[in-house]
């Protein structure tokens, strides 16, 4: 088979035994924009309640973070992505444990790892952690 044709037969996820479409398929980037915005929004309109509008910077960063580990730690993913129908699972099955939320949102907080992204469309947060955004 030809590398063209080998090409289009390929699917984000391919290489890691997940399926083109449907369940447990790689989280596709519209879904995952609508989910980090969900939670932008939730941890800023909560800080502005909270504190002053002028004082929301690092603060919301803060919450957002503090958010995106609590629910990965009990959910398997953040509110915006239960909400798209998303979940954070380790590329080796089994049981997410407890390092594994950290490391991705701090680096989810420094924005470059996660725009940098491979074949799977895995960021580097999702790489080094050793995690995979898929479809519930």
């Amino acid at each position: 088979m030809s590398t063209a044709a080998r090409a289009s037969t390929d699917w984000p996820g391919k290489r890691l035994g997940l399926p083109n479409a449907g369940p447990r398929s790689i989280a596709r980037l519209g879904r995952r924009l609508i989910a980090v915005a969900i939670d932008w929004g939730i941890a800023y309109g909560i800080i502005h309640v909270f504190f002053w509008p002028d004082s929301v910077g690092l603060k919301t960063l803060a919450l957002f973070g503090v958010m995106q580990v609590l629910f990965l730690l009990v959910l398997n993913g953040s509110i915006g992505h239960l909400i798209m129908g998303l979940r954070v699972v380790p590329v080796v099955p089994g049981y997410l444990g407890y390092w594994r939320p950290f490391v991705r949102t701090f680096l989810v907080c420094l924005f470059i790892p996660a725009v940098i992204y491979d074949k799977d469309q895995r960021g580097l947060h999702d790489r080094w952690a050793g995690t995979i955004l898929v479809r519930r």
